[in-house]
């Protein structure tokens, strides 16, 4: 599928912020803007697995688009969520489970590149990925 493959961070718009917004500190904010993050995707049918891997942690994810499952942020952050699939892009929806507010997050592939983009309280940030 499209979105298999390993994908490695270019660059980043206004993470800084969204992590802000999110109530990250501000010395893990510093050290999460270079996080040197790799992500392995594979897709099998409506089943994902995900490998997230950055100087800070290395995490496994599965998941089945349409069913909700538990994910915990780079700083600790617990959220509950689901993916979808809508048209070419793959949607996010998470909740907080401290706070009840949302976290959007979409992935795409634009030519050669993941665009991770994330939404939470008003502020957007993207990702670029290059394989």
């Amino acid at each position: 599928m499209a979105f298999d493959g390993t994908w490695k961070i270019e660059k980043s718009e206004n993470y800084e912020k969204f992590m802000e917004a999110l109530g990250v500190g501000m010395m893990k904010r510093k050290l999460g803007a270079h996080d040197n993050l790799k992500i392995t995707i594979q897709q099998n049918g409506d089943k994902f697995s995900v490998k997230e891997a950055s100087n800070f942690r290395n995490i496994d994810i599965e998941f089945t688009l349409g069913v909700s499952f538990d994910y915990s942020l780079a700083d600790g952050t617990e959220t509950s969520g689901v993916w979808s699939l809508e048209g070419n892009k793959l949607v996010g929806t998470f909740t907080r489970k401290d706070n009840g507010k949302v976290l959007k997050a979409t992935r795409e592939i634009v030519g050669d590149e993941l665009i991770q983009t994330y939404v939470y309280e008003g502020v957007e940030s993207k990702r670029i990925f290059k394989r």
